[in-house]
C-alpha cells in the first residue's frame, strides 16, 4: 500500500524555493545579456568607461600638478565641464528623440576620443598648459551634453520595455566595474609613465564603443515612432512633467542631492592631497572604493523588475546623505576607505532607483527629454556644486565639502519623505480619472514571483499615486555622479 502524500503547506513551499541554486538569480540579473545589440553595447561601453575613469583621475591630477594643488582650479574645469550639459542637455534630449540614436552616439563618441587624443599628444609632448585643460573640459561637455541622453533613452531601443529595469542595472554594473578598474590603473599608470599616456589610452578606448554601435543590427531595435519635424518640442516635453507630480518630486530630490552632495569627483582628490597627505595611487584607492560600493548596489539592482516606489528613492538619499556626512568627519585615510564602500553603494542605488523611476514612468514619446532633463539636474548640477565646494572649502576647510553637503542632502531626504507621507494620506484619484500612460503588461508580482522587488511598482503608473502602496524595500539605518 502506497503510503499517503504528505500535503505541501507554504512552508514547504517556501523551504522548497529559498533551496533553488543561485543560477536561477544569476540568470536572472543577467537577462539583458540575451540581447546580441545589448551585448555589443555592454562590451563597448565596459572599454570606453575604464577609460574615462582613467582620463577622470589623470585629467584631476593634471590640473593639480599644474596649478599647485588649487581647488579653485579644480573646480573651474568641473564647472567648464559640466556647464555645456545645464545649457544644452535639454535640446540634446530633443535631438535624441528626433534623430537615430544610434548614429548620434557614434559621432558623440567619435568627437570624445579626438579630444582625448588631442590633449593627451599636449600633455605627453609637455607643451599643456591650464587652458588647454579648460577648452577641452569644455569642449567634452558639448559632446556628451548630446551623449547621454541619447545613451540613456537608447537602452530602451535595445532591450524593450520589459528588460529595461535590467539592461539599465547591468549598465550601471558595468559603469562601476569600469568605476573600479579605471582609477586603480590610472593611480599605477601616472606614476609609471604620466598622465599624457593615460588620456592616450582613453582615447583608444572609445574604439571598443563605436565598433559595438557599428555591429549592431538595426532591424532588432525596439525603436519608437519618430516624431516629424518641429514636433519633438522641449515645451512638449516640460509640458508632460507637468502633468506627472511623480516624476517632478523625484526629480527635485534628485536635483538637491545632486547640488549638494553628489560632489565626491571634486572632494576626493583635494581630501587625498590636503587632508591625508597621499600620492596619485592613495587617490585611486579612494575613488575605487568609492566605486566598489557603487557597483554592489549595480548589481543588486539587477534583480528589479518594476518601477520603485517614491519611499524606496526617499530612504537611500537619508542614507547617502548620513554617510556623506561620516565620511567628511573620517580621521584618517583608513576610515575614508571604509565608509567610501556604503557611501558608493548609498549614492548609486539612490541615484538608479530615480533613474528607473522617472524613465519607467514617462511615456516612450517623451522619453529623450524626459532624460535628457534627469541629465541635465544630475550632471547639470555639477558646475553649481563645483561652486557649493569651492565656496565651503574656502572657509571651511577641505571636509566641509563633504559633511556640509551630506548633511544638506539628508535633510532635503527627510522634507522628500514629510511631503509623501502627506500625499499618501491624501484621497485616492478613481481609477476613471486616472491618465493611462503605457501600462506595463507583465509586472511582477511579489506574491508569485520570489524575485520580484516588493519596492516597485508597474513600469508605468497613472500621474496620481494610489492612496495606499505595498511596503517598500526596508530603509537603511545607516559619489563621484553615479
Amino acid at each position: 500500500m502506497t503510503p499517503a502524500r504528505t500535503p505541501r503547506t507554504p512552508r514547504r513551499t517556501a523551504l522548497r524555493k529559498s533551496r533553488r541554486p543561485p543560477r536561477r538569480l544569476l540568470a536572472t540579473s543577467l537577462r539583458s545579456l540575451t540581447v546580441r545589440n545589448f551585448r555589443l553595447f555592454a562590451g563597448g561601453q565596459i572599454a570606453s568607461a575604464t577609460g574615462t575613469w582613467m582620463m577622470v583621475v589623470a585629467q584631476d591630477w593634471l590640473v593639480l600638478e599644474l596649478t599647485g594643488d588649487s581647488g579653485t582650479a579644480l573646480a573651474t574645469v568641473t564647472a567648464l565641464q559640466f556647464t555645456p550639459m545645464l545649457l544644452l542637455t535639454l535640446y540634446g534630449g530633443r535631438i535624441a528623440d528626433r534623430y537615430d540614436k544610434r548614429a548620434l552616439l557614434t559621432g558623440a563618441n567619435v568627437v570624445s576620443g579626438v579630444l582625448a587624443l588631442l590633449l593627451g599628444l599636449l600633455v605627453t609632448g609637455g607643451a599643456a598648459e591650464l587652458w588647454h585643460v579648460y577648452v577641452f573640459a569644455l569642449a567634452l561637455g558639448v559632446a556628451n551634453a548630446v551623449e547621454v541622453p541619447a545613451r540613456l533613452s537608447f537602452i530602451a531601443e535595445l532591450v524593450g520595455p520589459d528588460l529595461v529595469p535590467n539592461a539599465s542595472a547591468l549598465s550601471g554594473a558595468y559603469f562601476n566595474i569600469a568605476r573600479v578598474l579605471g582609477p586603480s590603473l590610472a593611480g599605477l599608470l601616472i606614476e609609471a609613465a604620466g598622465t599624457g599616456t593615460v588620456m592616450l589610452l582613453n582615447a583608444a578606448s572609445y574604439a571598443a564603443t563605436v565598433a559595438g554601435l557599428r555591429a549592431m543590427r538595426p532591424g532588432e531595435l525596439h525603436r519608437p515612432p519618430r516624431p516629424a519635424a518641429g514636433q519633438a518640442r522641449v515645451t512638449e516635453g516640460l509640458a508632460h512633467l507637468r502633468s506627472r507630480p511623480d516624476l517632478v518630486a523625484t526629480l527635485a530630490l534628485l536635483a538637491a542631492v545632486s547640488l549638494f552632495g553628489l560632489n565626491l569627483q571634486l572632494t576626493l582628490p583635494l581630501m587625498a592631497r590636503t587632508v591625508f597627505h597621499t600620492d596619485a595611487a592613495a587617490f585611486g584607492l579612494l575613488t575605487a572604493a568609492l566605486a566598489a560600493g557603487s557597483l554592489l548596489a549595480a548589481f543588486t539592482g539587477t534583480l528589479r523588475r518594476g518601477r520603485p516606489r517614491a519611499r524606496l528613492v526617499i530612504g537611500w538619499a537619508c542614507a547617502f546623505g548620513a554617510l556623506a556626512a561620516a565620511t567628511g568627519w573620517a580621521p584618517n585615510l583608513a576610515t575614508a576607505l571604509v565608509l567610501l564602500v556604503p557611501t558608493g553603494f548609498a549614492s548609486l542605488y539612490f541615484a538608479q532607483a530615480a533613474n528607473h523611476r522617472v524613465q519607467l514612468g514617462s511615456d516612450p514619446a517623451y522619453r529623450g527629454r524626459v532624460m535628457a532633463l534627469y541629465t541635465l539636474i544630475l550632471q547639470g548640477s555639477a558646475p553649481l556644486g563645483a561652486l557649493f565646494v569651492g565656496v565651503v572649502t574656502q572657509y571651511l576647510g577641505t571636509r566641509s565639502a563633504l559633511w556640509a553637503g551630506g548633511l544638506i542632502s539628508l535633510a532635503a531626504a527627510l522634507v522628500a519623505a514629510a511631503a509623501d507621507r502627506s500625499d499618501t494620506r491624501a484621497p485616492a484619484t478613481t481609477p476613471a480619472d486616472r491618465p493611462q500612460e503605457h501600462p506595463h503588461p507583465h509586472p511582477a508580482d511579489p506574491k508569485t514571483d520570489p524575485i520580484a522587488d516588493p519596492a516597485t511598482e508597474p513600469a508605468t503608473e497613472p500621474a496620481t499615486e494610489p492612496a495606499t502602496e505595498p511596503a517598500s524595500e526596508p530603509t537603511p539605518g545607516t559619489g563621484s555622479r553615479p
